[in-house]
């Protein structure tokens, strides 16, 4: 695998596609740095080497063009802060002035491209957009994890412009190193814990692991799909009908794989979708006329902290309810307690996924875990065994 370590930048450009889409509030000040924070060794490891980085990325979804609430000149001086030194900003990622600042760029000088996908040429893989932000450096370096599973400009077509001058940066190295480490080469027991809404939204990623892992733990609304599908009343729970029989369908498979499918025993139910709904709580293929399932109970809490303290290596994608409301948060904040603990007495721990990594974040656990991945659609594309053309291109 060609990373940054491999090379040496001393009078060089490099040209990095970094991951800067982080959120902003109302007065344009950064919410969550997360991202920047966690690019900062790959430009610093290039600066210490004597080379020059010019940096690259999108911010949210602008749709017709500029528009300032997603100029990436908002964080500059977050970006300084981390640096600990000047970063130039160009107003625009390709034409006359951003070619100009790239061009002159002194040894361990930084700067920083406006947004991308200002240009509607980014998301559609342009070759000729792609050109021109390669003129920027000498040097492609991947380290935008986030978006590896985009085909768009700047993340797989501009590798096309550098034959070998090409490599991932650290987060990338990092994603792969510690992905692989769960599908391939994960000490046993291995547990998946599979949370979040849908079955369907899931079903690549539970077929694609049900080989690798040991144990299988299923939370959050897809619990009563299986629930239903296995002839239980689930009430006004969320419920994907037609995917009854596929439910079945995963149950028998993990049965043919040996694999020990953990499912609720019970639930915490609500009479609305609020904070301050009446709660019950009842067995998982019981709940009331009238009541929704948001959260598991406690048995379900006990059942799963068993599986996961016997365990070795542990994926978490999603939550086991709605988390964001305090009444419906205690079930994720157990499981994510037990991951916690397991990883305290020598497990590998891998969260990843939007819901999950929040989740981690509120309950104080993503200090306490192995590894928190920084790519949510990215890492479940690549668990599902599919080809990523921002790691594709880096590898041809």
């Amino acid at each position: 695998m060609n990373t940054i370590d491999q090379y040496n930048f001393e009078g060089k450009r490099a040209l990095i596609r970094v991951d800067f889409n982080v959120p902003l509030n109302a007065n344009f000040e950064i919410t969550d740095a997360t991202r920047i924070d966690s690019a900062i060794p790959t430009i610093q490891k290039i600066r210490k080497d004597g080379g020059a980085v010019v940096l690259m990325s999108h911010l949210g979804r602008p749709k017709n063009g500029p528009e300032d609430q997603f100029s990436l000149r908002h964080i500059v001086s977050k970006l300084e802060e981390l640096l600990g030194c000047d970063v130039q900003f160009a107003t625009d990622c390709i034409g006359e002035d951003a070619a100009s600042k790239s061009a002159s760029l002194a040894n361990g000088e930084v700067l920083l491209l406006e947004n991308l996908r200002f240009y509607g040429e980014e998301k559609a893989g342009d070759s000729a957009f792609a050109s021109k932000l390669a003129q920027h450096g000498d040097f492609y370096v991947n380290d935008a994890f986030g978006t590896a599973h985009r085909a768009h400009a700047s993340t797989a077509v501009i590798a096309e412009n550098f034959k070998n001058e090409k490599c991932f940066g650290y987060i990338m190295a990092s994603e792969i190193e510690n992905l692989e480490k769960v599908l391939n080469s994960g000490e046993k027991p291995v547990t998946a814990i599979m949370g979040g809404a849908k079955v369907s939204s899931k079903i690549s990623i539970i077929e694609k692991l049900l080989p690798k892992v040991d144990k299988l733990i299923i939370g959050g609304g897809m619990s009563y799909t299986f629930a239903k599908a296995m002839g239980g009343q689930v009430g006004n729970s969320l419920v994907e009908d037609d995917k009854l029989e596929l439910a079945l369908r995963i149950i028998k498979k993990a049965k043919e794989n040996n694999v020990e499918f953990l499912l609720p025993v019970d639930s915490l139910n609500a009479d609305s979708f609020s904070n301050d709904a009446n709660t019950a709580i009842s067995d998982i293929d019981a709940v009331q006329e009238g009541y929704m399932g948001l959260d598991i109970a406690e048995g379900t809490m006990a059942k799963y902290k068993e599986a996961l303290l016997s365990s070795k290596t542990i994926l978490w994608n999603g939550p086991m309810g709605v988390f964001e409301m305090d009444t419906f948060s205690n079930g994720t904040k157990a499981v994510g307690e037990a991951v916690a603990e397991a990883t305290a007495n020598g497990a590998f721990s891998l969260v990843g996924g939007g819901d999950s990594v929040a989740a981690a974040k509120k309950f104080g656990l993503d200090k306490r875990v192995s590894y928190i991945s920084t790519g949510g659609g990215a890492m479940l594309e690549y668990l599902e065994g599919k080809t990523l053309p921002g790691i594709a291109a880096i590898l041809s």
